[in-house]
């Protein structure tokens, strides 16, 4: 473990793949061969400070971060994007169908009403309220994004391949690191559903999917990766064979 405090939590899970924690939102460091650093996700606008500690603790700089890659465009996965851009100047990839969203953070499909949730999954109320006093209803728009094309290899750090993996988002993608094993699966599947509260491998309620018929497609592009670490956008990683992760998540279903 590199830092461990009440701001965020950062540990190798992988290869040269560092996990931040932080207001139960994952975010990846991915280092290349080169020493260069890839942004997977950028978490809610409180991690910027988290993100900036744990480059110096990999003994990196924020020169080194060459590129970011976004799964998909909710608030909480591009909190610290724009600021990205802006003051390291880097490159923003993220599959097309999402850029609207990234440009208007709260403009964003979902099958069901909100409000309701913390009602009914108690459990889910500190995860909102750590999540909104990170920063989550303040997030501004990022835009001149790249296109992250379904199947490319991107010319990035990792070399990361594009799964495209919709139906949380119209153009959710997970992203797949073939000689390290590891997927970064976004909000596709996770380990922890916000909304609910609830922990295991799972897709996230409707009350931020926008269709869940397609997200529990979507698992078969997970599993054609073969994949044996996946990395989630909330929750612990998952360590053993993705067609196992992925048969809980359909067991759970949608909620």
């Amino acid at each position: 473990m590199l830092a461990d405090d009440r701001r965020g939590r950062v540990t190798e899970v992988a290869d040269r793949v560092h996990r931040i924690e932080h207001a139960f939102v994952n975010v990846y460091l991915v280092t290349g061969d080169d020493g260069r650093v890839l942004l997977v996700d950028t978490g809610l606008p409180a991690a910027w400070n988290v993100l900036g500690r744990a480059l110096r603790e990999l003994g990196r700089t924020p020169a080194d971060v060459a590129a970011v890659v976004l799964t998909h465009a909710h608030f909480d996965h591009t909190g610290t994007a724009a600021r990205a851009q802006a003051v390291l100047g880097v490159p923003v990839w993220l599959h097309q169908e999402d850029h609207a969203v990234a440009a208007h953070p709260y403009r964003y499909a979902h099958e069901n009403a909100r409000a309701w949730y913390p009602l009914r999954h108690p459990r889910s109320l500190p995860v909102l309220t750590s999540m909104v006093a990170a920063g989550a209803l303040r997030v501004p728009g990022a835009r001149g994004l790249r296109h992250a094309e379904p199947d490319a290899v991107l010319p990035v750090p990792g070399a990361p391949r594009v799964v495209f993996s919709p139906g949380h988002t119209a153009g959710h993608c997970a992203l797949h690191l073939p000689d390290r094993g590891v997927l970064f699966t976004g909000d596709a599947l996770v380990t922890l559903d916000p909304y609910t509260g609830e922990r295991g491998p799972q897709i996230v309620a409707g009350a931020a999917t926008a269709d869940s018929v397609t997200a529990l497609s979507s698992l078969d592009a997970l599993v054609a990766t073969g994949a044996r670490t996946l990395l989630p956008g909330h929750g612990e990683p998952w360590h053993g064979p993705v067609a196992e992760a992925v048969a809980r998540a359909r067991a759970t279903g949608a909620h």
